[in-house]
């Protein structure tokens, strides 16, 4: 087919090749010829017209030699790439795994750091309370060392208990109604009372059992001194001109 040669007209172009011709070059060819797929023919410039004279029948299909192994190569390319796509996955699961084990020790540790610092806090507290409870009344020490000032001879203790800040005093003594008297302007406790009745010692030695409560007193506030006059202000009131 050449093209339109004009309206509802081709322009065609007919290459024919007489079958006696071609009967005997598939002759002289010999087996060769059956294995042939098509016949082309050749213009007045030597170049080929691209079309095929062989009888339909007598075509061999083509078969593309490096079709099989393009195939295969594609197959194991195909292959490899689920494998390669299979590989990446399991790389990252397990570095999304690592990645959450890591995540959980930071946490844990994290937590830990937490508790350990939230018991140091409490510890510290509980020991500036204490310190500031302490410090707001009178030591054990000096407690005993004004009873012992204060309590009369023939006086005995048999328990001291200080319990927040209540003192309670129990034991013997030959003046145990005059306990109170002795021990009320202390500056270390106040409100000293007996509690319950004055008993008698069996054994005779004349003294009676007592049960005493006092309340603590905080210590005192120190306030801090005025500061003095400069000395040689003083000395400057006092000078008098030189003539």
């Amino acid at each position: 087919e050449r093209g339109s040669a004009g309206e509802g007209l081709l322009q065609v172009e007919l290459v024919a090749w007489p079958l006696r011709q071609l009967d005997a070059w598939r002759g002289q060819v010999g087996a060769w010829a059956d294995a042939l797929s098509g016949v082309d023919a050749l213009d007045a410039q030597g170049q080929p017209l691209q079309v095929n004279l062989l009888p339909q029948a007598q075509r061999q299909p083509r078969h593309d030699p490096t079709r099989r192994w393009n195939l295969l190569l594609g197959l194991a390319a195909l292959v490899m790439l689920v494998l390669a796509a299979t590989q990446v996955l399991d790389n990252r699961r397990e570095a999304a795994d690592a990645l959450r084990a890591e995540v959980e020790r930071s946490a844990r540790s994290a937590r830990g750091v937490a508790s350990e610092r939230s018991e140091l806090q409490a510890l510290l507290d509980g020991a500036a309370f204490l310190e500031k409870q302490r410090a707001q009344r009178a030591s054990t020490v000096e407690l005993w060392n004004e009873l012992t000032q204060r309590l009369p001879n023939g006086t005995y203790l048999e328990k001291l208990a200080i319990e927040n800040n209540n003192l309670q005093l129990i034991g013997l003594s030959s003046e145990a109604s005059q306990l109170v008297q002795l021990l009320q302007d202390a500056p270390q406790w106040r409100k000293v009372n007996l509690t319950g009745v004055l008993q008698a010692d069996g054994a005779g030695s004349g003294r009676d059992r007592f049960t005493l409560t006092a309340e603590l007193q905080p210590l005192p506030v120190a306030t801090p001194a005025a500061p003095a006059a400069p000395a040689r202000e003083a000395a400057d009131a006092d000078a008098k001109p030189a003539p």
